[in-house]
């Protein structure tokens, strides 16, 4: 039944919302989260490791980046020669030796930005080398 107000001989009735049960099951949801945020556990994610490969590929082709971007092909170990990012998917293929299966490898110095590694990854895959891996060191070695 609304509230009705008096004043002498008029009655007029009071049409405002009643908050008291607003503010009471906001407080009621106050405590019940408030009680359960501690038993909420926070979730663990279980990073990949990198595993070691059980043997060493008999021709590795490495793309090195170096700290100012500038690109070296080392093949199979040996010194590095430097080469340009326009020539780096010819060169590759040519070290290949038409084995579309040989492993190509980028490593990169850890202060060389993101888009470059990228860049060069993208480059040797819309060439159509298939095998193209990141090179990762362990924090002990």
């Amino acid at each position: 039944m609304p509230a009705v107000a008096g004043r002498g001989t008029r009655r007029r009735t009071i049409s405002e919302m009643n908050m008291v049960p607003f503010i009471d099951v906001m407080l009621v949801l106050l405590i019940i989260f408030m009680v359960s945020a501690p038993l909420i556990t926070t979730g663990v994610v279980d990073l990949p490791t990198v595993g070691r490969s059980k043997q060493q590929p008999e021709h590795v082709i490495e793309v090195v980046v170096g700290k100012d971007e500038s690109l070296k092909l080392r093949v199979d170990g040996k010194e590095p020669s430097p080469l340009k990012l326009t020539a780096l998917a010819a060169t590759v293929k040519e070290a290949q030796g038409g084995n579309a299966q040989s492993p190509v490898v980028i490593s990169a110095d850890r202060q060389v930005k993101y888009e470059a590694v990228v860049r060069v990854m993208d480059t040797l895959q819309r060439a159509g080398v298939l095998r193209v891996g990141l090179s990762v060191k362990n924090a002990g070695t």
